[in-house]
């Protein structure tokens, strides 16, 4: 009977792996500075985000993503309630690609992905500059978009095998 519960533990933990990397990702926010590479940075939320809501909805909540925002809002200095603005609206735009797709295609959804980071991160620092009055470097942005947009390519694929062995062949 022992047996039976460390499987169930074992299996609700890898079943939330999305989650846990989620808050990590938000409580670190991490990039690569620390190895001396300081133009090298990529939102690793916003993959995560649109990645889940597109694929698997269910495994991350509404709920999870808010706190997550406010979480990371926290950490980064932030006015609180614009991340959580921003991963709602990833939200969103994964949520409307998901309803119009015939046939899911990891280059459409890749591009989408650039759409949707594209308008958001716009719009956030937008909000942040005109209402906020906060001092961004724009090459320090266009670099983190470029990079976002090309780890998600990569990201999806690890995020695809993940979900193959956590959840079953639920798609391809």
């Amino acid at each position: 009977m022992g047996d039976f519960r460390e499987k169930n533990f074992f299996r609700t933990i890898i079943k939330n792996i999305p989650i846990i990397l989620l808050l990590i990702s938000v409580l670190n926010e991490f990039d690569f500075n620390y190895l001396g590479l300081s133009y090298f940075s990529f939102d690793f939320p916003f993959i995560l985000i649109f990645y889940w809501s597109l694929k698997k909805n269910e495994s991350l909540g509404y709920g999870f993503i808010f706190i997550a925002g406010m979480i990371n809002d926290v950490v980064v200095g932030f006015p609180v309630g614009i991340s959580s603005l921003s991963y709602l609206f990833v939200c969103v735009f994964a949520a409307y690609l998901r309803n119009i797709t015939l046939r899911p295609s990891l280059v459409k959804d890749w591009i989408f992905f650039l759409f949707t980071t594209i308008f958001i991160k716009s719009l956030m620092h937008l909000l942040l500059v005109l209402f906020f009055s906060f001092e961004l470097d724009y090459n320090i942005l266009i670099i983190n978009l470029f990079f976002t947009f090309l780890m998600y390519y990569f990201l999806s694929h690890i995020f695809k095998l993940y979900s193959r062995i956590a959840f079953g062949n639920l798609y391809d």
